[in-house]
Parts: C-alpha cells; structure tokens; sequence
C-alpha cells in the first residue's frame, strides 16, 4: 500500500507541475431565447435564493467554499465546480428543479471541457450516463436519519447509549453557541494531530472551517467544566425555502478525553432538531463504500479500485471507520456516485485526492 501511496503522490506532483502555469478564467456570457448563461454571473443574494429553493442535496450549501466557480443560467439554477489540470470537477448534484436538470447539464456540456461529477445523487448519475453518455461510479454511501422516527433503542445504538453515560459520568455538558467563543481553532490544531492526514485539512468533499457564506449553520459544544472537548458544525440543507435537515460538515474532538465525545454531542444536536420539528438529519457520503453488484452504467474496473481502496486505504484515510461510526445511527444507506468519461479515470481520481488535500 506504501509503494501505491508513493505512486500516486508522484503522479499528483507530475500533474501539477504540468498544469500550475495560471489561465486566465473565461467568463462567457450569452443569451438563449429568454435566458442568461454565464460563468459566476448571479450575485451572492440570488445564488442563495437557488440554494434555499433547490439546496436539497447534502453538499449544496458547501459549493460555496473557496475556490469554486459557477456555470450560471437566469432562471434555471446552477452547477458547481473546481478547476483543476485542465478539469472541471463538479461538486454534488445541479441546484436546479429536477425536470431542469437535463437542459442545464447539457448546456454545461457543450463546450466539450473535461468534466468530473463527484458526489451526485443516484438520478443524476442515472442522466449524465442515459443522456451524456459517461459512466457512473458509485464512488460511495450516504446517510439519511428519519428524525420523525429516530430513538436510541436497538443493539446497533448500544455504542451510542454507552457514550453518552460516559459523558454524563464525567459531568460532560453540551451547548449550542452559534456566535462568541474562541474554542474552534485550539480544538483544531489538537485534532489534527491525530489525523492521518496531518499537514492540511481535507476540502472540497468537506467544506473548509473558514467558508465565507455559514448562514444558518448550527454550531454545538461539549464542555468539561470551561474547557471545551468538541463541536460540530452543521450545516441546512434546503427545499423550497424551507429547511429539510441539517448535515454535520465540521467537527473536532480533544484527543485529550479519552472516551470519546462525537456520539453524545451528535445525539444532543438530534433531539434539538426533533424538538424544532427537523425532518431529516444528513450524515454524509461515506467514501469508497460501495455494494458488491454493478449496474449498467458503472465502469467495472473503476468500481473494482474503490473497492480495493476501500479494503486496503485506510493507512491514510479512516474510509472503514467514518463508514462505521455512521452506520451506528441506523439512518437509510443511498448510493452515491461519480460520473467520467474514461472507463478508467485514473488522472482524475488522483486529482480529485490531491484536490481534496489527501494526497
């Protein structure tokens, strides 16, 4: 697994070099019958509005993190992405109405770019291949808890159950603070240590600390006595103007306590939400945990890698473990993919690593 680890990072450096000499970003802008297409065209104020109406996958309100970029149409929605060596990688599903999905990615298309789609839903996968012909990967799972239902009773929630009379015994106490307090930075730097990624924090498939627009996010605390032993940040997720769910997109825990802090303060931040009527908690896309059949659209060899970096990968990243911690919620498992043109996207893959800060 070293000797694969190597590899790719010297591919990575290979692949930047070629492509660190800055383009200039185009910004085209034209008029189609009645609309406007453009590149970061809509204002902050009217890029909101597609996110409150159409935001309803769990990583909308992250397409707002640095270094993102807009392909734009008036009254249809948006699609996000980065730019990397000469690629466009798509964060997460159009923020659109579903029925307008096909005309925006197709005009999205059109102009030929190399384009990667990370983490979209199972419908969008299903039209970039139907419709645009590229393969859909399922690149992972993600997590959805009917809180309407949601309770701590069952085996699997023992673990839960366990932790949170740990923390009661050590007189832990949990406290939403959405403005004051100077925790998160301290809590950061003790947390990164312990990571196997150690030297940057992972972005783009998880939104940076410091992201510009956190409207209505929600930030929770667990405190022994002043000291502050965690938090998670977590963030709306949006349908027609109204919010749906919450998704943790942040969270770091002192490894100083030993017995660990995250299952409580997220079971604290749950029966806030079902007290406030919430309807769904987000608990993210799971990496590289994929099922053991193949459909149609995927590419087989593709799907075999992340099957093996699932086994064999989590020397650097937790890919079985963040996998785990969130199966203990017993939310709803949904498949979750990634959409290329080559059968075998091997520069892609690793550039969507490297992007993420994991190589």
């Amino acid at each position: 697994m070293e000797s694969t680890i190597l590899f790719a990072s010297v591919n990575a450096r290979v692949l930047e070099k070629r492509y660190s000499r800055a383009v200039p970003l185009e910004v085209p802008r034209k008029k189609t019958q009645l609309r406007e297409i453009g590149i970061d065209m809509f204002s902050r104020e009217e890029r909101v509005e597609y996110l409150k109406k159409y935001g309803n996958h769990c990583m909308s309100f992250s397409q707002f993190q640095h270094e993102m970029h807009y392909f734009d149409i008036t009254g249809i929605g948006y699609i996000a992405y980065r730019k990397k060596w000469g690629r466009r990688f798509v964060l997460a599903d159009p923020v659109c109405h579903e029925n307008d999905r096909e005309y925006l990615l197709g005009e999205f298309l059109k102009d030929k770019t190399d384009s990667v789609f990370v983490q979209v839903s199972e419908p969008v996968a299903d039209l970039l291949h139907e419709k645009f012909a590229l393969y859909s990967s399922q690149f992972g799972i993600e997590t959805i808890v009917d809180l309407k239902t949601w309770d701590l009773k069952g085996k699997k929630k023992q673990i839960l159950r366990t932790a949170i009379n740990k923390a009661q015994k050590e007189g832990i106490r949990f406290v939403e603070l959405n403005e004051g307090g100077d925790y998160d930075d301290a809590l950061t730097e003790k947390w990164m240590r312990t990571r196997r990624v150690k030297k940057k924090e992972v972005v783009f498939l998880i939104r940076t600390k410091n992201q510009e627009y956190q409207d209505g996010t929600r930030r929770f605390y667990a405190f022994s006595g002043d000291e502050a032993v965690g938090f998670i940040h977590f963030d709306p997720v949006y349908e027609n103007g109204k919010v749906i769910g919450y998704v943790p997109n942040i969270s770091r825990f002192s490894p100083e306590f030993k017995q660990g802090i995250f299952y409580p303060l997220m079971v604290h931040a749950i029966e806030v939400f079902k007290q406030e009527g919430v309807p769904s908690l987000y608990l993210g896309i799971s990496p590289a945990a994929v099922d053991a059949t193949d459909k149609p659209c995927e590419s087989k060899i593709f799907k075999m890698i992340v099957r093996l970096l699932y086994k064999f990968g989590n020397y650097f990243y937790s890919f079985k473990g963040l996998q785990f911690t969130k199966s203990r919620f017993q939310g709803v498992e949904v498949k979750t993919f990634c959409s290329h043109k080559e059968m075998l996207p091997t520069r892609s893959f690793l550039t969507v690593f490297h992007m993420c800060n994991i190589i």
